[in-house]
């Protein structure tokens, strides 16, 4: 590994954090919550390491795959560990533990909370808990491949280990600009929803909180009820259409801005995305309609909707205790949960390309059984997909599945039941949210153990960096110096 340049990068991104944190440092002095204070501090420390790490001679520096993976893995660990300082240092959070775990949540867009009761908090840790998810929601490097003219030639390796889904894509030659593509599209459309709630009747700093928080798919919110607070229909589908374009790879969303429909049209991905949210919430007014007997109404319709949408783009957000439902409708729900939203999204779970092409080889793998001379490719819209993205497919569904029983086995152990246990696993690792039983949309993780919160933290991680950068961590051969 290149142990200067990788330092070096550090640097940079610990400086970005550090005037990231300005805005709640405003807000934070200008509302008189104490927790101003805080965040100067926390900033000033953050950028003086910064300023330190920066200043590593790295000029030359050819930056390969593996120190690509390397300073992925280690930014979003070195963020989640700075990015904790506030919740400390403000005494919302005095437990390093439970503001580590908030900080993470925000990064990995989570939305899992520790926070018991949410609206008597500080104004300025507010905006910082959504302003964490929205600068994790298209990936911090991403955004400072956006802002520095240059990080080398070797930036691609960047964004490849933080992108998410199997097969990556760039839109421009150049990784820069493609960055700059990606940003215009998550600002345009953050700045859309600030609008269109405001006008659906919120307060500003709940539209701008929203926004935040919707784009990435992160799902914090500024009231202990979640978007049921506001108890509107209008502002309930604001969201459910910004949570689904937000679970839409951003590349299409680029095809559609350039009018290049075809693309769009042809994409497998969107179309199992598409139809497995109709899907999901048919299932779900069926079942409560017949089940439960709840009417036939708008407001069934839109509590169903609004429930798949958030949890399969793993967003979080709640206008109903889904907990309270049919056995049906909460598997139903878990398994979107899984599934998740597209590549090359901000969503988390497996992601539907994966989920398209497993399918695809399990229908190969038959059809090969059946006739064991033909010879058959896999495509994904009209294009090859090569045998090693399919084997890497397979490998990271079994490494998914591994870290999810553990994370179960872990989490057990504070004896809060299977239930709770195996869908805190499932949400941290998915980057959903929320639970179920006891860690369910009206509860929080608070009552769980240190050592439950640290494992669940780092599953956040394996989650939102699709496993392979942190695990690459483990092995000391990428520690050895080039």
């Amino acid at each position: 590994m290149n142990h200067k340049l990788v330092l070096h990068i550090l640097g940079l991104i610990l400086r970005v954090e550090a005037v990231l944190m300005l805005p709640a440092m405003v807000i934070g002095f200008a509302t008189g919550g104490g927790d101003g204070k805080a965040f100067l501090i926390s900033g000033l420390i953050t950028l003086a390491v910064g300023q330190l790490l920066s200043m590593l001679p790295s000029k030359g520096s050819k930056m390969q795959a593996r120190d690509g993976f390397a300073a992925v893995a280690l930014c979003w660990i070195v963020l989640s560990l700075f990015g904790a300082l506030p919740y400390v240092l403000s005494g919302v959070l005095p437990n390093y533990a439970d503001a580590v775990f908030e900080t993470v949540s925000g990064f990995t867009t989570t939305g899992a909370t520790v926070f018991t009761f949410i609206e008597g908090q500080p104004l300025g840790v507010l905006f910082w808990r959504a302003q964490t998810q929205w600068m994790g929601g298209m990936g911090v490097l991403v955004l400072a491949l956006a802002l520095v003219p240059k990080l080398g030639e070797g930036s691609v390796y960047l964004m490849r280990a933080e992108s998410p889904g199997p097969i990556k894509s760039k839109l421009t030659p150049r990784v820069n600009d493609t960055a700059k593509i990606l940003y215009s599209i998550y600002i345009g459309l953050t700045v859309a929803e600030v609008l269109c709630l405001r006008l659906a009747g919120m307060p500003w700093f709940d539209c701008v909180i929203h926004a935040f928080t919707t784009i990435s798919t992160g799902g914090f919110s500024v009231k202990n009820a979640s978007i049921a607070a506001y108890g509107s229909l209008t502002v309930e589908w604001i969201i459910i259409v910004f949570m689904f374009l937000s679970g839409i790879n951003f590349a299409l969303l680029f095809y559609a801005i350039r009018r290049n429909y075809r693309a769009v049209f042809e994409s497998e991905e969107l179309r199992s995305y598409t139809i497995m949210t109709v899907a999901a919430a048919g299932l779900i007014v069926l079942d409560l309609v017949f089940h439960a007997s709840w009417a036939l109404d708008a407001r069934t319709v839109t509590d169903s909707v609004f429930q798949v949408v958030t949890l399969m783009t793993t967003t979080g957000y709640m206008t109903y205790d889904y907990v309270l439902w049919p056995t049906f409708s909460q598997v139903v729900l878990i398994l979107v949960m899984f599934a998740g939203g597209c590549a090359g999204s901000t969503a988390g779970g497996i992601k539907q390309i994966r989920v398209v092409l497993l399918f695809k080889n399990l229908r190969r793998e038959v059809h090969r059984i059946l006739h064991p001379r033909v010879v058959t490719t896999l495509k994904s819209d009209g294009d090859r997909v090569d045998e090693p993205i399919l084997s890497g497919i397979t490998l990271f569904f079994f490494a998914y599945i591994l870290l999810l029983l553990l994370g179960t086995l872990v989490v057990a152990w504070d004896d809060v039941g299977f239930t709770a246990a195996f869908t805190a696993s499932l949400t941290c690792i998915s980057n959903v949210g929320p639970a179920f039983d006891t860690l369910g949309p009206t509860g929080n993780f608070f009552a769980l153990s240190n050592v439950s919160k640290i494992f669940l933290s780092i599953n956040m991680l394996l989650g939102r960096l699709e496993i392979m950068p942190l695990l690459l961590l483990l092995f000391p051969s990428l520690w050895k110096k080039r």
